[in-house]
């Protein structure tokens, strides 16, 4: 793929020297307010705009000194933004929270008074999407979730700014995405989806990717939970058989899970010797702060954040060592 000038300028800006993604991840809204209104034993709807703004700059101000970029929301975001480190790029969410619930599919929508353009206009280096997507689902599903991404990509395109594409794995029919049998179909899930959007038709820039297993379920990872779905050199053939299909430059997301999971599952990335390009993470390095901050307020967040979470961040950041500079593989 041929990268414009712009294009190639704001990836510069989201990367470390070595040309490294390395960057945190809050643009979490719904699932945060559950979690926020769960530790402060409050409703949901009682969160409010102040706390999660309150809690995004708090974890914006203490990481981003620890990372190459950060991705927000325009919704609470924006004043997280102005607070990060100035060496940290900017990525910003252009998606409604959650999925449409009153159909199947998991369809996607994009938040009504944003725009490529606006997201640019509010000084971010890329535009994300997340996407709900299973090679599985039914095909007419799926031709309305390409579409969308088509369209993202043509918008972006034309404002010369980068589209990552994130897509999570889900179970059409319903079952558990933590459990043992979607664990074994996972490697299918993740591996159709790179395939899929590594396409020249939707123009996506980097996908952003969830690891094709779950270390859980890999005898023998320092995770293992005692139920075999995959041995460890399976799990390392499906590493590089994910790295193989993509033809964008591809990272990793933590996909909510704990600091310790996904730094496992990064050392197998780097055993298997995959050309990832590096991580957007969030959860994994700040979620623990929640408690804190619901029963503590947001001083007590700081300094975890200043110690635990930038244990967290360092441990993530020490994992990709081995990733591979994007231009390796958008040139």
């Amino acid at each position: 793929m041929s990268l414009s000038e712009g294009k190639l300028r704001h990836l510069k800006a989201l990367s470390n020297k070595e040309g490294i993604i390395a960057a945190a991840a809050m643009d979490q809204r719904g699932s945060l307010q559950k979690a926020i209104a769960g530790a402060k034993g409050i409703a949901q709807d009682q969160v409010t705009v102040e706390m999660m703004s309150e809690f995004k700059i708090a974890v914006s101000k203490i990481l981003t000194p620890h990372a190459s970029a950060i991705l927000l929301d325009p919704e609470y975001g924006l004043p997280a933004a102005k607070a990060r480190s100035s060496n940290a790029g900017l990525l910003l969410a252009y998606e409604e929270s959650g999925y449409d619930n009153t159909k199947p599919g998991r369809l996607p929508d994009l938040l009504p008074h944003v725009s490529a353009k606006r997201i640019a206009d509010w000084g971010a280096n890329a535009v994300k999407i997340l996407l709900y997507y299973s090679p599985f689902d039914d095909p007419q599903v799926n031709d309305i979730k390409h579409a969308f991404i088509e369209r993202v990509g043509a918008e972006c395109e034309s404002i010369d700014i980068p589209f990552f594409c994130e897509f999570v794995g889900y179970d059409p029919k319903g079952g558990d995405e933590k459990g043992l049998e979607f664990a074994k179909l996972k490697p299918k899930v993740v591996i159709g989806s790179m395939e899929e959007f590594s396409k020249p038709q939707y123009k996506v820039d980097i996908l952003k990717v969830e690891v094709p297993i779950n270390a859980n379920y890999v005898e023998g990872s320092s995770v293992y939970k005692g139920q075999k779905a995959y041995s460890r050199s399976e799990a390392l053939d499906l590493f590089r058989k994910a790295s193989g299909v993509a033809k964008k430059p591809f990272i990793y997301l933590s996909a909510g899970v704990g600091n310790a999971q996904f730094v496992e599952e990064l050392h197998m990335a780097a055993e298997a010797g995959t050309d990832y390009s590096g991580v957007l993470c969030g959860r994994a390095t700040w979620k623990d702060g929640i408690p804190i901050y619901g029963k503590q307020g947001v001083k007590a967040l700081e300094d975890w954040l200043s110690t635990e979470g930038v244990k967290n961040i360092e441990a993530v950041n020490g994992a990709i060592k081995t990733a591979k500079p994007w231009s390796a593989k958008a040139a």
